[in-house]
């Protein structure tokens, strides 16, 4: 904040303000100044904020809790005031409500991930946590292999995968869970449907929240006696992911690592069929930084998690994704996902 010459910062993505606060509810915002914090919520949470919330002070309103904030800022504050808004997660709506609750005299600031910044790096908790979930993801793998079989639905295999996982003490899915057979395995986001397990690939992409911290893996089985080139097309993705994890290390851009996997698959021609980037981050949500795409800058560092999912996919035929989570170490890294890769026929 004293790097952006902001004397407040106006935090209300929720897991920014979980980050920060450990207040885990769907309405609030928390203020931050120079020394103090104040959680901003409404009557549902005066339990479970008293309960959650470390570090901050909690107040309870009836107004939408950044307006709180607002009068809260009129109220104690006298003077110029630069605020620093998350303009990621802020609506037009929310941003005009705001700036007409504020005097003149506060400037509105842009922030760009501020947050998102701090929470790259998890902690000796986080990572614990992160370990967990991991494992809990990787123990369903079994669950999802006796579900498949010729004839049934995409759906049935999800929702097999989903009980299981609520069964074994998952809070939820940390997405919607993919399941794509056959043709449809060359649909990277190919979200469980109502179509029939056939023969040839079968993409299951899936993870699990436990205790705010998510999971991410994909494993891809085959129905059927799989052939020499899809045996081999398999070996080329698993190549690449090897290729990838082999260069994840503290002092290397995120860019390197995806330029490990594609070179690989460049080498076999399928670059052209490796449509997204090679992974990303992952902690209190299933998308965050930092970015392992093309070109990316960002440097790895001790402590950072990410997941490792190069693929191939031709349209109209197949696809594989493998898929691990990994913490950065100074060394290398530490792969939590325990589910071995090697090709399972059904």
């Amino acid at each position: 904040m004293a790097e952006s010459a902001l004397q407040a910062l106006l935090v209300t993505h929720l897991s920014n303000v979980r980050y920060l606060s450990g207040f885990t509810g769907s309405s609030c915002a928390l203020l931050v100044t120079h020394d103090r914090s104040i959680l901003f919520t409404d009557g549902r949470y005066r339990t479970q904020a008293n309960e959650e919330v470390e570090h901050a002070r909690v107040v309870i309103g009836k107004k939408a809790p950044s307006i709180q904030a607002a009068d809260w800022i009129n109220g104690r504050t006298p003077g110029p005031l630069a605020l620093g808004i998350e303009a990621e997660h802020l609506t037009v709506f929310s941003r005009s409500a705001l700036r007409k609750a504020l005097p003149s005299r506060v400037e509105i600031r842009p922030t760009a991930s501020m947050i998102e910044h701090l929470r790259m790096i998890k902690d000796a908790a986080e990572l614990a946590s992160i370990r967990k979930a991991v494992q809990l993801g990787s123990n369903l793998f079994t669950h999802v292999v006796k579900a498949i079989r010729p004839g049934v639905k995409e759906l049935d295999v999800a929702a097999e995968l989903e009980y299981q996982a609520r069964r074994a003490g998952a809070e939820a899915m940390s997405f919607e869970t993919i399941i794509a057979a056959g043709k449809r395995s060359a649909l990277p986001h190919g979200r469980a449907s109502a179509a029939r397990v056939g023969r040839g690939f079968v993409v299951c992409d899936f993870g699990v929240i436990l205790a705010g911290y998510c999971s991410d893996m994909t494993r891809t089985v085959y129905v059927g006696n799989p052939s020499s080139a899809s045996r081999n097309f398999y070996q080329v993705v698993l190549d690449a992911q090897q290729a990838a994890l082999a260069s994840v290390r503290a002092g290397i851009s995120t860019g390197e690592v995806d330029e490990a996997a594609r070179k690989l698959l460049k080498k076999s021609g399928l670059a052209n069929f490796f449509t997204h980037s090679t992974g990303h981050g992952v902690g209190l949500e299933i998308h965050e930084a930092p970015r392992v795409a093309a070109g990316q800058k960002e440097i790895l560092k001790p402590g950072m998690v990410i997941t490792i999912e190069p693929g191939a996919y031709v349209p109209g035929k197949w696809g594989v994704r493998i898929e691990d989570m990994v913490a950065v170490t100074e060394r290398g890294c530490e792969i939590l996902t325990s589910t071995g890769k090697e090709l399972v026929t059904i």
